[in-house]
């Protein structure tokens, strides 16, 4: 009773996603499989729990849902659709099989062009006025641009995205269920009507590609609705979360901002120990498929059991006892692989994605404003239980490099 009573978890939303660090630091210190008995499931804080846990699909089984909350799938709304992240080999196997093909590195790297293109016409208008929230003018949009275009959205639509995913991401912490239905019911609406239209008019994205390869019935009309609600729900605030975190990180390290403006050759190192630090996805949930023994804890089959990606890729007995502190030169020193992205048959799919968004707009802030500040306490945090990121940062235009 002891170890309880010096580490306990409480799952964060909004302004408590400010510095959920020290939680974390009690968590593996003291109780590393913890049990939340409002909820009844269990936390891992541990990188090495975490990891394990990630490649034990057999054991850790994602098809009950991903967030702490039973029968979250019906309350969601997605009974008949299985996204990919809702998903067990070997479906998720052959399922993701048939959609990374529009995810090879020549496939994003296609997209630089015109990723490139939308972030310097975003900078242009920031540059007029020299300030702005950074998250509304260039952190959201971007993802939301990319999203759409690997999708095939016209553009037209895609400002209906940020509703979507706030919907989505944000209906558990605001206590209102029916929320992530209502808008996976639009989302889904929605898609079907984009599906018919790439039947008869396909296009150079994905979900053209999906509709040549598998929309030959229901089941393949689902999967790929299912696609689709994984991209939207998954693939916009995680990389504002990166990026906005970025931002924090390189304004309050100026020495470390100075070593990439120096060394510009930097920069992927930088973008993963961002990664690390940030960690946009701080935690999901598994369901345990069969009893399970940790640290001296049997757990019972069917019990849920949140990873704490967050805490794990600051976990200490890994990364060392500077495991908080932003290290550029970190990774060239060997050590432990971050948990952002998971690993093993759950890695992120849009990972490269991901980390293009990451280096295009960071290269083009660092060269056309060198000595920007973002301030972080005059910042919000949005709300959402598993994401952490800024919903809204305000960013000044300054002279110098920091």
């Amino acid at each position: 009773m002891a170890r309880q009573a010096t580490a306990c978890f409480r799952l964060c939303s909004g302004e408590t996603w400010r510095a959920p660090w020290p939680m974390y630091a009690a968590l593996r210190d003291a109780d590393p499989a913890h049990h939340v008995e409002d909820g009844d499931y269990w936390v891992l804080s541990r990188y090495a729990d975490v990891q394990a846990a990630v490649l034990d699909t057999t054991r850790y089984s994602s098809a009950g849902g991903l967030t702490v909350s039973y029968g979250e799938r019906a309350a969601a709304g997605l009974e008949a659709v299985a996204p990919l992240v809702m998903m067990d080999p070997p479906d998720h196997t052959e399922f993701r099989a048939l959609i990374g093909r529009g995810y090879t590195p020549r496939r994003v790297a296609e997209i630089e062009p015109q990723v490139r293109q939308f972030v310097d016409a975003r900078l242009d208008a920031i540059a007029e006025r020299g300030e702005c929230d950074i998250v509304a003018d260039l952190f959201r949009p971007v993802p939301s641009f990319v999203v759409a275009s690997y999708l095939g959205v016209p553009e037209a639509d895609r400002a209906r995205f940020d509703g979507w995913t706030r919907g989505i991401v944000e209906a558990n912490a605001a206590s209102t269920p029916t929320r992530a239905a209502d808008t996976a019911a639009e989302l889904f609406g929605y898609f079907t009507t984009l599906i018919q239209r790439r039947r008869a008019e396909p296009a150079d994205d994905t979900i053209s590609d999906l509709v040549r390869l598998m929309d030959g019935d229901a089941a393949g009309a689902l999967r790929i609705l299912g696609f689709a609600f994984t991209m939207i729900a998954g693939g916009n605030d995680t990389v504002t979360g990166l990026l906005s975190g970025a931002a924090e990180l390189l304004t309050t390290h100026p020495g470390q901002r100075r070593l990439l403006l120096s060394r510009p050759d930097l920069l992927p190192a930088a973008i993963e120990e961002l990664l690390r630090l940030t960690s946009p996805v701080q935690c999901l949930a598994r369901t345990l498929a069969r009893d399970t023994d940790i640290h001296g804890h049997g757990i019972r089959s069917g019990r849920k059991v949140l990873l704490l990606y967050g805490s794990a890729n600051r976990d200490p007995r890994v990364f060392g006892p500077g495991a908080d502190e932003f290290d550029v030169l970190r990774g060239s020193r060997g050590g432990g692989h971050h948990l952002a992205f998971a690993i093993g048959p759950h890695h992120c799919l849009g990972a490269a994605a991901a980390r293009l968004q990451a280096r295009v707009v960071l290269q083009q802030l660092l060269a056309r404003f060198p000595g920007f500040a973002v301030d972080a306490a005059a910042g919000t945090f949005a709300l959402g239980h598993y994401t952490r990121r800024y919903a809204t940062l305000p960013f000044t235009i300054r002279p110098g490099t920091g």
